[in-house]
């Protein structure tokens, strides 16, 4: 099952003349990819995780075996990205999932921050980007802004922030907000998007703080790092339910893992994530 699935991914790969080379790393063959794209040649690891756990004991093995391929490739080539590919994601998601990967290794068209305008929007506007252009689809909500191309108004990219968490210190109110969601149009990366949208949304909301999550399969969150963000703390990875008849995800409560009703059912699997990386950007000066 599991030699099945990163040979899908492979030949994928290879269709879209990116190079594959095989490494085995404990009981995981992850694939080295290389592809030469507009005069750079970019390589990445890509770490096939094929969903086969009948119970949740199982999935937690397979987390386990996933981050010992992690360690081991980092300790063998530190300057190669390496991301997970989850076989639910890659078959539900289908080709939004695949540009991703694409993108990953450079393949993508660029479209300039400069070239396009940040406004504020409404939540269908928003929600619809989203659940076509992120890997989770669009969620709850208080504000939304996009990116639209300044030659014919079309939206490129969507970023969605929460409500106010308030709390007293001192004399004043703090406001803190979650950055819910950020997606660019599938094959197209905005240098500078991320953080044209992220200034509009602090200019006209004027936060105290503002935090995130790095998803971890994907990222260790440096374009956070980028915009000013700072590490705060890792959150625990999300076990999940997997119903292969659409290849659709429930997340579990830890609690969950191991009640009677965990236990194999026909036409479910499970999936542990490797959690994600908290980070928050402080815009006042203030101690919690």
């Amino acid at each position: 099952m599991q030699d099945r699935f990163y040979r899908e991914i492979e030949d994928f790969l290879l269709s879209g003349g990116v190079h594959c080379e095989e490494v085995r790393a404990g009981s995981i063959i992850v694939l080295k990819a290389r592809l030469q794209c507009r005069g750079l040649e970019r390589e990445l690891y890509i770490l096939p995780a094929g969903i086969t756990a009948r119970t949740p004991e199982e999935a937690m093995s397979h987390r386990s075996e996933r981050l010992a391929a992690r360690k081991y490739m980092e300790s063998q080539d530190p300057r190669t990205g390496i991301v997970t590919v989850a076989e639910d994601r890659w078959r539900r998601l289908g080709e939004l999932y695949r540009k991703r990967l694409l993108a990953h290794l450079g393949d993508f068209r660029s479209i300039f921050a400069r070239k396009c305008r940040a406004v504020r929007t409404d939540r269908a506007t928003a929600g619809a980007f989203l659940e076509k252009n992120h890997d989770y689809g669009s969620a709850n909500c208080r504000y939304c802004y996009c990116l639209e191309e300044t030659s014919g108004g079309s939206i490129v990219a969507a970023a969605t922030f929460s409500n106010a968490r308030k709390w007293q210190k001192g004399d004043r109110e703090i406001r803190s907000y979650e950055w819910v969601r950020y997606a660019s149009e599938a094959g197209i990366r905005i240098p500078g998007g991320m953080g044209k949208l992220l200034s509009t949304f602090i200019n006209e909301v004027k936060p105290d703080d503002i935090m995130s999550y790095a998803d971890l399969e994907w990222s260790d969150g440096e374009v956070y790092r980028k915009l000013g963000f700072s590490a705060e703390s890792t959150k625990s990875p999300v076990m999940f339910d997997i119903d292969t008849m659409d290849w659709s995800r429930t997340p579990v409560p830890h609690a969950g893992y191991v009640a009677p009703e965990s236990r194999p059912r026909e036409g479910h699997l499970w999936y542990l994530n490797e959690g994600s990386l908290k980070y928050r950007l402080k815009l006042t000066d203030y101690q919690e």
